[in-house]
């Protein structure tokens, strides 16, 4: 059921995006929080994460992977402002900078966004040299 369900909704993704933005997590990290362990592990991400991959890739979906130390959930996704500091606990992100206030998970899946939207290295436009 788990395998039939992760096909229906990769499919599902693949099929709607046009570039994804998508986290590395230190899933094995996480496994070791015992409060998380049960849930990581139903959830088998790993395998999830493989489907979209190649369903992503057959359908020429570009795919950005954001470094799992990248601040995706401490970043404001309205300003850009981000916090140095913010425990898993904190379920609501509170910008002090613009006052965007929105659940944390919302805001790093905007951010992602953000960063999948972005145009590759190569096809952004270069800085302008100084005359001499």
């Amino acid at each position: 059921m788990r395998r039939d369900f992760q096909h229906q909704v990769t499919t599902k993704i693949a099929k709607r995006a046009s570039a994804l933005g998508l986290e590395t997590l230190n899933v094995s990290g996480m496994l070791q929080n015992r409060k998380l362990a049960k849930a990581l592990s139903d959830a088998a991400l790993y395998a999830f994460m493989e489907k979209l991959l190649y369903k992503a890739e057959a359908r020429g979906v570009s795919v950005t992977k954001a470094d799992r130390f990248w601040p995706s959930a401490k970043t404001c996704s309205g300003c850009g402002n981000r916090k140095a500091h913010m425990d898993l606990s904190t379920r609501q992100y509170a910008c002090h900078a613009c006052g965007l206030v929105m659940d944390r998970d919302a805001n790093a899946a905007a951010n992602l966004k953000h960063l999948a939207e972005r145009p590759p290295v190569s096809e952004m436009p270069r800085p302008l040299k100084p005359q001499a």
